[in-house]
């Protein structure tokens, strides 16, 4: 009733209160502006908002860990460009994914801990309502903003405001979760790839129907669920630089409505992606045999450097050995391509004259494990050396797995 008569949300609170406390009504507010309610509440409400995001992230940073530590070991082909290039692990590859959000962590953190309060500083921040509340005595204004903010649980205050905090601070948060947004989305994106490829897939329960029309379908609906809140969480930040360049001299209040909708939503669409990617990676499901098999199709090419080597350091000539590496690869790849069939490239090989010498080496040559490099170490160290030192703090804020009930 009281912000219907006013049209003011803080005005009708201090009306209410005052009507509870006659006491205190000539006081309530007394040197105060409207900003030194809402945007010191918006802080704290920033403040709690991150410290519930962080363990979630930190959660999925856990279990994107103990997946990427199980298949440290399991070649499979890497891509550039969506084409075929070397090979890598299924573990090395989750570690992309789990590194980027190893930086969202250290991103959203440093917000959490650069938060500062807005405090006591009146209509135009300059404190002067204050000043002469205490006479003129500066030292007493700034131990009350510092007191304030204490109490509040902030250990510093702005120095500078206007009639609000700099609305640059929204764009720092916003900034934090699209960024977090934008690994998500490309995490997600990768594995409605490999969803397609059919060698890794997310979570899909037994009674769960992936279309409606097409019975056989195994939509990845969790992935497309992320990509499509991380859409909307990676736009956030151009509202905010919006509002943040629009207002003029000490402020102006096309900011107030703008921001009840974008910060409560960034909030909100960030805490929905975290509890669904960590639903995703507690289920993530890897297919060896169909890795095999695609690996299978191009590791010979690959391996026609270490075939080459091999003759070479037996006595052979590197030219001739590459020209007919080369006649046989064209071979190979014309079978695939033209007949549709298997890459039979060192059946070709094992087939040659030519390379009668190291026939026996074939298989150890051609060994998916020889060609992932140092992959599986460096899955080992970074889980070792960055990810642990995430988890450790928050030792005691890890939940439970996640079930999604839609």
């Amino acid at each position: 009733a009281a912000e219907r008569e006013t049209r003011h949300d803080v005005m009708a609170h201090i009306r209410t209160f005052a009507a509870a406390c006659p006491a205190a009504a000539p006081i309530i507010h007394l040197g105060a502006t409207s900003c030194y309610v809402g945007d010191n509440t918006d802080l704290l409400c920033m403040r709690d908002g991150l410290s519930l995001l962080l363990p979630k992230l930190a959660c999925v940073i856990s279990r994107l860990a103990n997946f990427a530590t199980e298949y440290k070991d399991l070649p499979t082909l890497g891509f550039t460009h969506m084409q075929p290039a070397q090979v890598t692990t299924v573990g090395k590859r989750a570690c992309l994914w789990l590194q980027d959000l190893v930086i969202d962590e250290l991103a959203i953190r440093r917000v959490k801990e650069d938060l500062k309060f807005r405090g006591v500083k009146g209509t135009t921040g300059t404190q002067a309502s204050y000043m002469q509340l205490f006479e003129g005595d500066s030292s007493k204004v700034q131990r009350l903003d510092q007191r304030v903010a204490e109490l509040a649980g902030f250990s510093r205050v702005f120095t500078i405001t206007g009639q609000t905090y700099t609305r640059k601070l929204d764009v720092i948060l916003l900034n934090a979760l699209a960024s977090l947004g934008a690994s998500v989305h490309k995490m997600c994106t990768d594995l409605r790839l490999l969803a397609n490829l059919k060698e890794l897939e997310e979570p899909f329960e037994s009674g769960q129907v992936g279309s409606s029309a097409m019975a056989y379908k195994r939509n990845p609906m969790r992935s497309e669920r992320c990509c499509a809140l991380a859409r909307f969480l990676m736009s956030l930040p151009s509202n905010a630089l919006a509002t943040a360049s629009t207002q003029w001299m000490e402020r102006t209040l096309d900011d107030s409505a703008n921001r009840r909708l974008v910060l409560s939503e960034g909030f909100l669409c960030a805490d929905g992606l975290l509890v669904t990617l960590q639903n995703i990676c507690e289920g993530l499901v890897v297919y060896p045999a169909v890795i095999a098999k695609h690996l299978a199709q191009e590791l010979p090419f690959m391996a026609t450097e270490n075939i080459l080597m091999a003759v070479v350091k037996l006595g052979g000539d590197r030219q001739e050995c590459h020209e007919e590496l080369r006649r046989l690869s064209q071979a190979a790849g014309e079978h695939v391509k033209k007949d549709g069939g298997d890459n039979d490239l060192i059946s070709r090989i094992r087939e040659s004259s030519y390379f009668a010498a190291i026939k026996d080496r074939l298989d150890e040559l051609t060994e998916p494990s020889g060609f992932v490099g140092r992959a599986p170490q460096q899955v080992t160290e970074f889980v070792q050396e960055e990810v642990e030192a995430v988890l450790q703090r928050y030792q005691g804020q890890l939940a439970g797995r996640v079930t999604l009930s839609i």
